[in-house]
């Protein structure tokens, strides 16, 4: 065994949260280590927004080849060669990873490749290629999550499988049924209706994306149908069989249905085991137990992003990291999880921040409601995509406390109104900011002025 090294910090996991720690930290001077038992760039670069965002750009651009008719282009002939989807992927992937290694070369940051255990607070022992340990002063447990999967559900990795083994196919499957409704299921249902699918979409809860405002379940389930996607809500699924051409789902209301394969799609589990965490004595509930300024019981250990089991998303994995990290080394600051914008890219996206209309009027800040249709914007009329609208919140006080929107590019637009939530300014911080014309914002500026009825083109 090789002599021990020491670091400040010891980051487990390079996924969105620990790379981007490790980086902070190293910027700050200090010396920092990280273990990685894949690529870096975790679920979200190698298993999850990054290649599902590839698939679904190619998707973009059948559409465009559908449509071009419509624009005065006439596509005569053109395929599907899916193993070219894949493969542009898998360049995007490989792209954006080699782009992480390079940001560890540059600013020195140990790599060890291989399974990282806690033995004591202060010492992590990397099983490799070579078995070797490094000790530091503060430790960040940074190591994700897992797809969850249930024993009645028989997941097999080949015809019963979860979004990890979808990412690996090598052709489309005929017919697919999409065990839940939430973020990954209605992106998935989206890319392989596309590309020829036939899709099923299954779901214990009464609407597809529960967490999500209301009508913008309602509009999303507009948009499968005319997709041909059949959504099944309110319905549980007793078991899933392999058969000799596929599956067979037995609903509990005793029906069944069959299909090439079944994707699970049953949400995520914090990934806790074989850490060493419960030895050394880290608090476990559903995740590592943290505090305000995501620090565990141990007071040298430290844990950020999934597996802490707070918000489940990439962009507050990396949020918390630079602030964890000030934490340690800097100014203690805790950590807000109030204003988080949250995208899911079917088509159209969807996007929302802060709170609904429901959950303001629940709370008793009488809110009122500003709503403008994407079919009244000369942009989006201009593009052919005119279906949606942004929905805007605002308190009895008129600060703007929540945003919702439905519609194209829904996922970049959603940062004004995240702005206006996080500063707590009033609507007319919008309406009196000038909107450049033709763009998809106006939306947003007619939505804004919409909550004092005066929307000029509603």
């Amino acid at each position: 065994m090789s002599m021990e090294k020491h670091y400040d910090l010891l980051v487990i996991g390079a996924g969105p949260g620990g790379y981007v720690a490790a980086i902070r930290a190293a910027q700050l001077g200090k010396k920092v280590a990280i273990v990685e038992k894949e690529s870096p760039g975790g679920t979200c670069l190698n298993k999850g927004c990054i290649p599902t965002k590839a698939l679904t750009a190619s998707c973009q651009v059948l559409r465009n080849i559908k449509d071009a008719r419509r624009f005065g282009i006439n596509v005569e002939d053109y395929s599907i060669d899916f193993p070219k989807i894949m493969s542009h992927k898998e360049r995007t992937v490989s792209q954006l990873v080699k782009g992480i290694e390079f940001l560890f070369k540059k600013n020195k940051i140990d790599v060890y490749k291989g399974i990282g255990k806690l033995i004591d607070p202060n010492t992590i022992q990397v099983s490799g290629a070579e078995e070797q340990k490094i000790t530091g002063e503060y430790v960040i447990i940074a190591t994700g999550s897992e797809a969850t999967t249930f024993p009645a559900l028989n997941f097999d990795g080949e015809r019963i499988i979860t979004s990890d083994e979808i990412l690996q196919l090598t052709e489309i499957p005929e017919s697919l049924l999409i065990v839940g409704g939430g973020v990954v299921g209605c992106e998935f249902a989206g890319i392989f209706a596309d590309l020829g699918s036939k899709v099923t979409v299954v779901d214990i809860m009464p609407r597809l994306i529960p967490n999500e405002d209301e009508e913008l379940s309602q509009e999303l389930e507009r948009f499968f149908k005319r997709a041909k996607i059949k959504v099944l809500t309110d319905t549980k699924i007793e078991s899933i069989e392999k058969t000799v051409s596929g599956i067979v789902a037995k609903f509990a209301d005793g029906t069944e249905t069959e299909a090439t394969l079944a994707l699970l799609s049953l949400g995520r589990r914090p990934y806790t085991h074989n850490l060493g965490l419960e030895e050394v004595g880290v608090k476990l509930d559903r995740g590592v137990v943290i505090d305000e300024y995501m620090q565990t019981n141990i007071p040298n250990i430290y844990a950020i992003g999934d597996v802490t089991n707070k918000v489940m998303l990439a962009h507050v994995a990396s949020a918390q990291a630079l602030r964890v990290v000030e934490n340690i080394f800097g100014e203690k600051k805790s950590m807000s999880y109030e204003v988080i914008p949250s995208c899911i890219f079917t088509h159209p996206e969807i996007a929302s921040v802060g709170m609904t209309e429901v959950a303001a009027r629940d709370k008793g800040l009488n809110p009122t409601v500003g709503k403008f249709f994407f079919k009244g914007i000369g942009k989006a009329v201009t593009i052919n995509e005119t279906n949606g609208f942004a929905k805007v919140v605002v308190d009895k006080n008129e600060v703007v406390i929540g945003a919702q929107i439905i519609g194209p590019h829904a996922s970049d637009l959603i940062h004004e109104y995240a702005l206006a939530v996080e500063n707590k300014m009033t609507i007319d911080a919008i309406t009196q900011t000038i909107h450049a014309h033709p763009t998809l914002a106006e939306a947003l500026l007619e939505a804004a002025e919409d909550v004092h009825g005066m929307a000029v083109h509603k």
